[in-house]
């Protein structure tokens, strides 16, 4: 399990302790990404099943665009209102009366497989725009292998979405045939290796100046929405056939044609809808197929829901991330100072994979 960063001769570097405040973004108002300010605010205290983290990066995605905007509470009322949904850090403090390495727990505290200084990564409901974040510590996934920090904190979202929506909920296996939409987005990237990884076929839907990016992931059927029809394509590359799983984060208009590709008995999975929603959208023609459309989000899950689909994209997929078959994808990076361009640079809709913020000086 990695530990913290060796210094010459092999001996691990010190874990830092907490200092009292810390350097986060806190929404005051609503609004363009100009509202967006780096104050000082107080150091989360973790509750007793939780680890305290360092963060070193966090990473952008659309539902911070909505938070912003006043489109999704602050899950934590009472205090501060900080967005960020994932990251990458390292430990410097473990539950209350858990063990560590240098510290056997009695026999009545509750285990724990962290200790301070190992390095992390994970889901959270908001958060990581600053430089201290508490999460439960069984919800914690610990960093790729020789990977980057800055680097492992654009993984944790769209693979555990692109995963869960694909295989978990989507039931896509060896074999099987994929169609996902915005495939040059954080989710995008993220599925194509998926599906690469494990076998399967996948066409993907982007705009003129990413088609080879796509093609470039190992995206079997690249197809520029804004001059072909992606309905056309998937029937003409299929015979007709289909694909089992669809992954859609467009909504509006798509859906009647996300139906037309979907196979018989196979799935849309729903994870967003940023064309809004489906007026011209007929139920019944789900029916012959025998199909299903579900919708599904990481960020309002219960606790243990999240904790649950971590451990389970931890052991299912970390190894590949460990041999290098799976990576993230960083378009850009930017630190907590320049938020406000990192927000203006997703907006624009200009990125290929995922935007990286630097919060650790």
């Amino acid at each position: 399990m990695p530990g913290g960063a060796a210094m010459p001769g092999g001996v691990p570097a010190p874990v830092p302790s907490a200092p009292a405040t810390m350097r986060a973004v806190v929404l005051t108002e609503f609004g363009e990404p100009d509202v967006l300010r780096v104050v000082d605010v107080p150091v989360p205290t973790p509750a007793a099943d939780e680890v305290l983290v360092r963060v070193h990066a966090t990473a952008l995605n659309r539902a911070d665009l909505l938070q912003r905007r006043g489109f999704y509470p602050n899950p934590f009322p009472g205090e501060h209102d900080i967005p960020g949904m994932e990251f990458a850090g390292e430990i410097v403090a473990t539950p209350s009366g858990a063990a560590t390495a240098s510290s056997p727990a009695p026999s009545h505290a509750r285990a724990t497989r962290w200790k301070p200084g190992d390095h992390v990564m994970g889901i959270v409901s908001g958060g990581a725009y600053a430089e201290y974040l508490t999460i439960p510590a069984d919800q914690a996934m610990r960093t790729p292998r020789s990977m980057a920090l800055a680097d492992a904190a654009a993984i944790p979202e769209v693979f555990i979405t692109a995963w869960d929506a694909l295989v978990l909920q989507g039931g896509l296996k060896p074999g099987g045939r994929a169609l996902v939409h915005a495939g040059a987005s954080g989710v995008g990237t993220a599925a194509i290796q998926i599906c690469r990884a494990m076998g399967a076929w996948i066409a993907v839907t982007c705009s003129s100046g990413k088609v080879q990016a796509c093609r470039d992931l190992g995206a079997n059927l690249v197809v520029d929405y804004s001059k072909d029809d992606f309905a056309a394509a998937i029937a003409q590359a299929t015979d007709g056939k289909g694909v089992d799983v669809v992954l859609d984060v467009i909504g509006g208009d798509y859906t009647a044609r996300n139906v037309a590709c979907v196979a018989v008995k196979g799935r849309i999975i729903q994870v967003g809808t940023m064309a809004g929603p489906s007026k011209d959208f007929n139920v019944a023609s789900l029916m012959p197929k025998r199909a299903s459309i579900t919708g599904t989000v990481l960020r309002p899950r219960p606790k243990e829901e999240k904790i649950a689909v971590s451990r389970a994209f931890a052991e299912a997929l970390l190894p590949d991330f460990d041999a290098g078959v799976l990576k993230p994808i960083v378009d850009v990076r930017f630190t907590l100072e320049q938020i406000v361009e990192a927000h203006r640079h997703m907006e624009a809709n200009a990125n290929v994979g995922k935007i990286v913020v630097t919060v650790a000086r």
